[in-house]
């Protein structure tokens, strides 16, 4: 018993303290290193995922340029910034510009509403009621916007600091494209030190079904959904520019929002249609607009057959909420980046669920055979 005493007395005068010191080192040493890489912590993601998910085209080029990898990456990248830079460019300014006009008109001039066309009363059932609250509104709304003051400058502020990401997201984004480029250029050593990363982590076997599993779900997700969304989004913003609708940048953020929830493009497209008519004279610009902006609504009926090679398997609800969560904490970028990582984890979440123990048919009917027989 003394001897025992007297080792446990060593093991926690100097064994202990080691282990204490080590386990302090190593933690002070990985908050400096996260403290370091936090600046380019979205960069790199959205870079990682650009990767992954142009990887197959990247392969397919490289073998028809004589196997040449750094060639291979250096034309997507190129293809890419003339192709998408220019556009998101445009789109990014005018959503940047309409959100500064629409605050710099409640800051001089307020949010005025005209008297209600007297035409409203005579609508089917509702028309009374509408004529009148909208004559309400439009006589006591300087009170009302008054009382709600603080609420209203809190989201033109939100909305503000979009429009001044706007333009750092577009930088980044073209960065993250080169960063990407430089990543298939030796993706073949790189996606060997993360399966060996992830195996160091999880073992040898869940490593390699996790590596897998993380790969595909990033494909889908990135090409399948918001590759979808974010060619239909920049197609629709393109025509809505073109056609000097108001807020084309607004609309294509809510555009790209829509293509993520998987809801139809017409639904936007049909009532920028019938602005376009309604405001502007029936010449054949309206007509080519309306050609266009119809396929764009309808892009996404031959874009997913020919980007989704395989189902998404994370449901549409999670990519949606990873969307939005990523949006309001980091912006644009954020849209992307909290989409295909909320995807990613549920999905090693439920590969996880499903290693454990499930019950046998005998285990679950047994207590519904109680109940019955109470």
């Amino acid at each position: 018993m003394q001897l025992n005493d007297e080792a446990v007395k060593k093991w926690l005068a100097k064994d202990l303290m080691d282990l204490l010191i080590r386990l302090g080192i190593i933690a002070f040493l990985v908050y400096i290193c996260i403290r370091i890489f936090e600046p380019f912590m979205a960069l790199m993601l959205w870079a990682l995922i650009l990767a992954v998910a142009l990887y197959p085209i990247h392969q397919r080029l490289a073998s028809r340029l004589g196997g040449h990898q750094g060639r291979a990456a250096t034309l997507i990248v190129l293809c890419g910034l003339l192709l998408i830079g220019g556009p998101l460019g445009i789109l990014g300014g005018s959503f940047a510009n309409r959100i500064n006009d629409m605050n710099t008109t409640y800051q001089e001039q307020g949010i005025k509403i005209k008297q209600a066309d007297p035409a409203v009363a005579d609508w089917p059932i509702v028309g009374k009621r509408i004529y009148q609250l909208w004559n309400q509104a439009a006589r006591d709304l300087p009170a009302l916007l008054e009382e709600f003051k603080p609420q209203l400058e809190r989201i033109f502020k939100f909305l503000l600091g979009m429009a001044a990401s706007t333009a750092g997201d577009l930088l980044k984004f073209l960065l993250s494209l080169i960063v990407a480029g430089i990543m298939m250029a030796y993706g073949q050593s790189g996606s060997l030190a993360m399966q060996r990363i992830i195996c160091r982590l999880a073992g040898p076997k869940t490593g390699g079904q996790l590596h897998t599993l993380s790969t595909a779900t990033i494909r889908s997700v990135a090409v399948g959904v918001i590759g979808v969304a974010f060619i239909q989004a920049l197609l629709m913003g393109i025509g809505f520019v073109w056609a000097g609708v108001p807020a084309a940048g607004v609309l294509a953020v809510i555009a790209l929002l829509m293509g993520i929830a998987q809801l139809p493009g017409a639904i936007l497209s049909l009532p920028v249609i019938g602005y376009i008519w309604w405001s502007g004279d029936s010449t054949l610009s309206n007509v080519f607009f309306t050609i266009y902006l119809v396929v764009a609504g309808m892009a996404d009926n031959f874009l997913k057959p020919l980007l989704l090679g395989r189902g998404v398997d994370a449901p549409m609800p999670v990519i949606l909420l990873g969307a939005l969560g990523g949006m309001v904490t980091s912006g644009i970028m954020g849209l992307f980046i909290g989409a295909v990582l909320l995807g990613v984890g549920y999905q090693i979440f439920m590969a996880w669920v499903e290693q454990g123990e499930t019950p046998t048919d005998e285990k679950a009917e047994a207590p519904v055979a109680e109940t019955t027989n109470g």
